[in-house]
């Protein structure tokens, strides 16, 4: 019997997000998956698919979580040391090139993608397929669970500025005994950051899993009650050299071949 990949949903906006989709791929690839784009233009039904991933980009509709819009900070792009340049040298350029010629957020809100991949996630969790959601997509989860955000971050750094960054500048906690804690094989790790909204109050039956060291920004969420549904505030596909980020995938891919063999 020849061996079947995982189908794996990776959602994100109609125009760019090419580097993200790109990255994002080629991890679930080296996880044994077999990658699926999904857009508004080019939809997928969750049943011929074998897992989800929730992509970055465009800030969730704050209306989805009870609140009115609100203005945002810009964020400020951190330095980089030489030693940071030197770990580079065969990755984060290419990472920093598709990150800037193709950017996710091609508008600020895009509620056509909301009622996508709220729906799909839905269909997800209905049936129990595993789930990541990147960044915004741990958002959108949190507000699917009826939880809310926070709309703008930069009052959480008092004594350094914001720093948007694919390069892992944060230090997170990950809690004890959490499925995370598991895959990442690790209490505390170093991760990028491109986000300037964060969890709120988490949604019903959610789990607060990693806290950003010095601010408690939430980092990254599960759901017990599920096989699979993880949301990560970093971008693991933006550090596929570092082989614990890869095993975020690698956790969602073993768990969608489970459910091709029931």
């Amino acid at each position: 019997m020849l061996y079947k990949r995982p189908k794996i949903g990776v959602t994100g906006p109609n125009e760019g997000g090419t580097g993200a989709w790109l990255f994002t791929a080629l991890s679930v690839r080296l996880a044994g998956g077999k990658p699926v784009r999904v857009t508004v233009e080019s939809p997928q039904n969750m049943r011929n698919l074998d897992g989800l991933i929730i992509g970055g980009g465009a800030d969730v509709e704050p209306l989805k979580y009870g609140q009115e819009r609100i203005g945002k900070t810009t964020l400020v792009k951190s330095g980089r040391s030489i030693f940071e340049w030197v770990l580079s040298v065969i990755f984060f350029p290419i990472y920093w090139l598709a990150r800037y010629f193709q950017h996710t957020k091609s508008a600020p809100i895009d509620t056509e993608r909301d009622k996508l991949e709220l729906n799909l996630l839905n269909d997800a969790l209905e049936l129990n397929k595993p789930v990541l959601g990147i960044c915004r997509g741990m958002q959108l989860m949190n507000v699917h669970f009826k939880g809310s955000l926070h709309q703008d971050i930069s009052g959480f750094y008092t004594e350094k500025p914001q720093v948007a960054s694919i390069f892992p500048k944060k230090r997170v906690t990950i809690k004890d005994g959490s499925r995370l804690e598991k895959l990442l094989e690790t209490h505390i790790c170093n991760v990028n950051a491109l986000h300037n909204q964060a969890i709120d109050t988490p949604g019903e039956g959610i789990e607060l899993v990693a806290q950003e060291l010095h601010t408690n920004i939430t980092q990254a969420i599960e759901h017990p009650g599920y096989s699979f549904v993880i949301g990560v505030q970093w971008h693991p596909e933006y550090l596929i050299q570092v082989a614990r980020q890869r095993r975020i995938f690698k956790g969602l891919v073993k768990c969608a071949k489970v459910g091709i063999s029931k």
